[in-house]
Formats: C-alpha cells, structure tokens, sequence
C-alpha cells in the first residue's frame, strides 16, 4: 500500500481531532478516526489490488514477453491505464501522475467526497458546516500530512544512502534501516503512530 497502515490510522485520527468541535461534532471520536482509516485504506487497496491483476495477467503472457523481447514494466503500465481506464478508478500514486506527494491529488479530493459523505449519512457524527468547506479543510489537511510523510521518508531515504556502502532497495537490511530511519524521523516531528 502507498501509505503505511499506522500512518492512516494516525491521519484518521489527527483529521477527526482537527475538524472537531468547529466542523465535526462526534461522542465517539475512536469510533469516527475508525471509520475514516476503513475508507482511505479501501480506496488505497482498489490500486494494490489492480496491481495484483495486472501481474496475474502479465504472468500468464511471461514466454511471450521474453520471445518478444517485450519490457515488463512498458506492459505493466499499459495494461494498468487500459483497467484504470475502464474500470474509472482514481489513480493513487502521486509519482504516476506527476505529483510529488505518494498521493495523487485527484486521490486524494476522492477520497475527501467520500469521506464527506460518510460522515454525513453517520448516525455518530455532525457536520456542522458547508459540505464543500468540509471537503476542502480535509484536502488541505491530509495534503499536509503526506508532505510532512514525503519529509519524513526522504530523510529516511537519505540517511540510508549517505551509509558507506551501498544498500540496495528492496533488500531486507534496507527495509530494516527504512523503519528505523522511518521512525526516528517520526519522532522529530512528534508524530506517534501508536496511539
């Protein structure tokens, strides 16, 4: 997934902690940080689980490929755009669409619209004012967030390479060092994914 799980769950409970009193009114702020971390993870699995497809599809097409001389990865992107396309999905990733953050800004005001309207038909939640200032205050909020989330796994990044040996990505030893990193940095902007 783009983000990770904790990171969701810590976005889902800043947004319910900022809109509240003056733009939500909720008795059960666990239970309305809940049910937004549900929505933006569901709509970060629509794109992981058409990843999935894609390869399942590409796997079946392997000889051909390779016979062909054909790039895996030139296929997966096409293939992927032909589905998006079709299938109307918002695509997720920031990179792919030009954006510097790890999601794309039409993700993200999809994501506010639905969140919207989740807390709108809530029988746990009030929103006390206009719909579309809402949705807006929301787009600005988790833009926010996932800057500082950019900050925070760049730093993470850089502190991996500026090692003296080479690490290459994707390794365990450089996972290992990306949560640490990751962490660490976490701390710096006081950021506490555990509760």
């Amino acid at each position: 997934m783009l983000l990770p799980r904790e990171f969701i769950t810590y976005i889902s409970r800043q947004l319910v902690q900022r809109l509240s009193p003056h733009t939500l009114e909720t008795p059960n702020t666990d239970a309305a940080a809940s049910a937004i971390a549900n929505l933006i993870t569901e709509e970060l699995m629509i794109e992981d689980e058409l990843n999935d497809e894609v390869r399942e599809i590409l796997s079946q097409y392997q000889e051909y490929m390779r016979r062909e001389g054909v790039s895996y990865q030139e296929m997966f992107r096409k293939i992927k755009n032909t589905l998006i396309t079709q299938r109307k999905v918002v695509r997720a990733s920031g990179r792919d669409t030009g954006d510097n953050m790890k999601l794309s800004r039409d993700k993200i005001n999809d994501i506010s619209h639905k969140l919207v309207t989740m807390l709108r038909k809530s029988r746990d939640c009030r929103i006390k004012r206009d719909s579309n200032d809402v949705r807006l205050e929301i787009v600005r909020e988790i833009t926010d967030f996932l800057q500082t989330e950019e900050k925070i796994d760049k730093a993470a990044r850089d502190k991996i390479r500026s090692q003296k040996r080479d690490i290459a990505e994707g390794t365990e030893e450089w996972g290992l060092l990306h949560k640490r990193y990751y962490a660490e940095e976490l701390k710096k902007y006081g950021i506490d994914l555990g509760g």
